[in-house]
């Protein structure tokens, strides 16, 4: 089976992991936001991963650099989401913590990735 070059990429690793931790998360939240803020966080974490696959493909530096702009920007709507599972006490402070810290990581991982691509 081939491996692709965004399969070996550390932080489409992390995007990857913090999916199926967002998608266990949002398990938990109550029935009634299935079309709201469980249907969004999950779209958006998603995101970050698939801009990374997506943007892998392109042929140009500046072309691969923009959809790492939209991974990223898919990390900070779900940081939003994440904030908002806190205010609506559908997650706990250590969870909270633990979470952006996730986040917080692949947002650096992110940028450094997008200075790497626009430097060569």
């Amino acid at each position: 089976m081939h491996v692709y070059s965004f399969e070996r990429l550390d932080t489409w690793q992390k995007a990857r992991k913090l999916r199926k931790d967002i998608y266990n998360l949002a398990k938990r939240f109550p029935k009634d936001e299935m079309f709201g803020l469980t249907s969004q966080i999950k779209r958006s974490s998603s995101s970050i991963g698939d801009c990374l696959a997506e943007g892998s493909a392109r042929i140009t530096a500046k072309d691969k650099a923009h959809f790492i702009t939209m991974s990223y920007s898919s990390t900070i709507e779900t940081i939003n989401h994440i904030i908002g599972a806190y205010d609506l006490e559908y997650i706990n402070e250590d969870e909270y913590i633990s979470f952006r810290l996730k986040l917080d990581d692949l947002t650096n991982k992110l940028n450094a990735l997008r200075k790497s691509i626009l430097k060569n």
